[in-house]
């Protein structure tokens, strides 16, 4: 089995302040990698592998560096220290809607986002009205993108991304949006995508959708990893900390 992840001693971190991230005065600067006042890292020393096919599920409280550790396997962030290594492409179900724009209408953001995903124009074609289908979205397709409901915005997102032939999926936390009844198809939809093989890389805080999906988890706190084991042994360890603390 090949890896399709790997992280070693990974660390990023933030400054406080509305700048974000490190400017790039500071970084020709020679700027330090230690902290200054006003930092902190938000994931430090993260170190771990996955397994293609693997599903892997990640937990923690808000703001322990869940969503970063996503960002960062996306590509979206880049690494103060240490390694992302990422063999393979990657279908990001994270932040689903954005990148389409307001005033195009339906059909143009549907093949604007696939293409910009790396579909060509004839798989854009070949699986258009199946992302229509799925999405719920027939006879809104010369709709502006911009008078949807947060609902069909969702759904076309989750229609699009779930259709690449990625072999990484990132997932985070999108299953919580949505009726139950779309969120019935999410399910069946990534139970598919599982079978025929794609990686999973899932941070939610739904327990019963973890141990759906997931057979390994990671347990992250305070931007470390705490625990590296089954889900059921992660999501144990993680509720009982939380009813301690």
């Amino acid at each position: 089995m090949s890896t399709a992840i790997e992280v070693k001693d990974l660390g990023v971190h933030f400054r406080r302040n509305r700048r974000g991230r490190r400017s790039f005065k500071d970084l020709f600067a020679g700027a330090s990698r230690r902290s200054r006042p006003g930092e902190f890292w938000a994931l430090r020393g993260v170190s771990f592998s996955v397994e293609s096919g693997e599903s892997i599920g990640v937990v923690g409280r808000n703001g322990q560096g869940k969503s970063t550790l996503l960002r960062l396997v996306a590509g979206v962030l880049l690494a103060d220290e240490g390694e992302v290594e990422v063999h393979g492409g990657v279908a990001p179900l994270i932040e689903l809607t954005g990148g389409f724009v307001g005033d195009l209408t339906v059909r143009e953001n549907v093949k604007m986002t696939a293409g910009l995903h790396g579909m060509s124009r004839a798989e854009v074609a070949a699986r258009y009205e199946d992302m229509i289908a799925f999405a719920e979205l027939d006879g809104f397709e010369d709709t502006p993108y911009k008078h949807l409901s947060n609902g069909m915005k969702v759904r076309l997102a989750f229609s699009v991304v779930s259709q690449l032939d990625e072999p990484i999926l990132l997932v985070d936390e999108v299953l919580a949006v949505g009726d139950k009844a779309f969120r019935e198809k999410c399910y069946k939809r990534i139970d598919e995508l599982l079978a025929e093989g794609r990686t999973l890389f899932f941070v939610s805080h739904n327990e019963r959708d973890l141990r759906r999906f997931c057979k390994r988890g990671l347990y992250l706190d305070k931007g470390g990893l705490v625990l590296d084991a089954p889900i059921n042994d992660v999501l144990d360890r993680y509720n009982a900390d939380y009813t301690t603390r």
